[in-house]
Formats: C-alpha cells, sequence, structure tokens
C-alpha cells in the first residue's frame, strides 16, 4: 500500500506545481474570444497529465527513500541482512529482472517495491515484518514485491494515472469555462477567464480526482491479485503466500497521527479508495489458483 500510496502523493503535489507554473507563466491560454480550443485543450491536458505521473514515478525511489526512512543493504552487517539480500536476489534471479536495491526501514509489518524501471527497482521490508511473521512467510511478501517488479506494476500505474489526469485536467478546465461564461454572459472581457473559472476548476480538481483515485485503486488492487500468484510461482506453492496474508491479517496497522484520524476512511466508501483488496479475498483467490493446479 505503501508503494502506491508515495506514488499517488508524488503524482498530487507534481500535478499542482505544474498547475501553478502554467498559470503564472500564460501557458494555458486555451481560451479565447470564441471559447475553448479543444485541441489546444486537450494538448495541454496530456501533457499535464502524464507529466505529473511521469516525474511521480521518475521520482518514486527517491522520494519512498527518504520519506521511509530506507536504510539501503549495500554490505549485510548480519545474518538476518544477508538472508534478506540473498532471498531477493534468489527470486529477482527467478524472475528475470537485476537485482533491485534492498533495504530495511522501521514501522508496522509492511513491505513495498518501486522504481521506474524494472531492472532497477528498490524492495525494502520493515522492522515489524522481520519481527512479526516466520522467515516462510517473509520470503512470500518479498516474492510479491519482486512480481510487482517484474509485471512492471509502476509503469502499468503510471500510464493508467496519466490517462486519469488527463480527463481530469481536460474535463475540469472545460466545465470550468463553461460556468465562467454563464456566470458572465453579458460581460466582455475578450475571452480571459475570470473568477467563476479559476474558483469551479479548483472544486472539479478535487472532484473529478476523487472518482479518478477509484478507478486507479480498483486497478490497483488487480496487480495485488496477480502479485499475490507471483509470489506463489515463485515459491513453487501457494500456502506461503495463504499463510503470509493470514498472519498479516491479524496483526493490527499502525495508528494514525493524532491530527489525521479524523482523515481516515471506513467502510464501503473507504473500500473503493484501498489500493489492496481485503485479505479474504486475496486468500481465497490464492485457494482457487491451488485447487485449479490439482
Amino acid at each position: 500500500m505503501k508503494r502506491i500510496a508515495l506514488f499517488l502523493a508524488t503524482n498530487i503535489a507534481v500535478m499542482v506545481v505544474i498547475g501553478l507554473i502554467t498559470s503564472l507563466f500564460g501557458l494555458n491560454r486555451f481560451i479565447g474570444p470564441n471559447g475553448v480550443d479543444v485541441a489546444t485543450l486537450m494538448g495541454y491536458s496530456l501533457v499535464v497529465g502524464f507529466a505529473g505521473a511521469t516525474i511521480s514515478l521518475l521520482m518514486s525511489k527517491t522520494v519512498a527513500k527518504t520519506s521511509m526512512g530506507v536504510k539501503i543493504i549495500n554490505q549485510p552487517q548480519n545474518a538476518d541482512e544477508a538472508w534478506i539480500v540473498e532471498t531477493v536476489r534468489r527470486f529477482a534471479d527467478k524472475a528475470g529482472i537485476d537485482m533491485p536495491e534492498v533495504g530495511i526501514y522501521q514501522g508496522e509489518p509492511n513491505a513495498f517495491a518501486t522504481g521506474a524501471f524494472k531492472n532497477s527497482a528498490l524492495v525494502a521490508v520493515s522492522t515489524g515484518l522481520l519481527q512479526g511473521m516466520t522467515r516462510e512467510e517473509i520470503e512470500a511478501v518479498i516474492g510479491h514485491e519482486i512480481a510487482h517488479v517484474a509485471n512492471g506494476d509502476m509503469v502499468t500505474m503510471t500510464l493508467i494515472q496519466g490517462v486519469m489526469n488527463t480527463f481530469v485536467v481536460f474535463l475540469s478546465r472545460l466545465i470550468g469555462t463553461l460556468i465562467d461564461s454563464a456566470l458572465r454572459r453579458n460581460d466582455d472581457s475578450n475571452g480571459a477567464p475570470g473568477i467563476g473559472y479559476y474558483v469551479s476548476t479548483v472544486v472539479l480538481d478535487i472532484l473529478f480526482g476523487f472518482l479518478a483515485g477509484i478507478i486507479v485503486a480498483w486497478f490497483s488492487r488487480q496487480r495485488e491479485f496477480r502479485a499475490d500468484a507471483g509470489s506463489a510461482e515463485l515459491m513453487g506453492q501457494s500456502q506461503s503466500m495463504t499463510r503470509a496474508l493470514q498472519r498479516l491479517g491479524g496483526m493490527h496497522a499502525g495508528a494514525l497521527p493524532e491530527n489525521m484520524q479524523a482523515m481516515g476512511i471506513t467502510g464501503q466508501i473507504g473500500k473503493l479508495f484501498s489500493s489492496h483488496p481485503p485479505i479474504e479475498e486475496r486468500i481465497a483467490a490464492l485457494q482457487a489458483r491451488q485447487q485449479m493446479q490439482r
């Protein structure tokens, strides 16, 4: 989940910065005396939409290392670190990718993989995961992350996010222009946007951004099922990944900081924005896969 959360947060930040820069320098001039130039607006939307997603992808490893406090294992300092590195190397060789960077970070049971390219990725595991799971279960989790890398999931999510960003930018500015024109029907301003345009585009960016987030989260959940299956392939059986998921299901996630507790999303609405399917569904999918292979 941290892999997707970091990517989405960076993408939003980059989109905001790009939007401010283009407005400041007047690079978003697709509104003229005759209304919206749709072709220019679409080109602008594509550039802004994919720039945000692409830049956040290229920054993903750096952002992850910095924000998560990942300690990269360049030279293993103990037997546990050596075992983690060797496990990643074994799975990377089996998956046909170059050896990723390997790291450990302080935190609740979790792990993530990130990076712009499958042959220069980062795989990191938390101290909580290492302390709360057996080695076999940790291997399955590492296999899951290697499967993400081998499947090119970060690039896939970047393309999906870029498409969603493009629609958000295009629709919010098109509708914002129509709202602004309706509010200033008798106002001759040579086609320059008014306050109605700026307010409505900000509101619509947020609204459409939430809707786009639901679609991106749905795709992310499908990639999780595939990564679970990939771990089973690397392990040669499904039981280890199933046990790892069962163990995760019995662990408590880290509490939100006090100033963010009110922002927690629970219930059916929260499921729409979840980057991961419920653990019960993931276990059921693995068990169904195992039954089909018998």
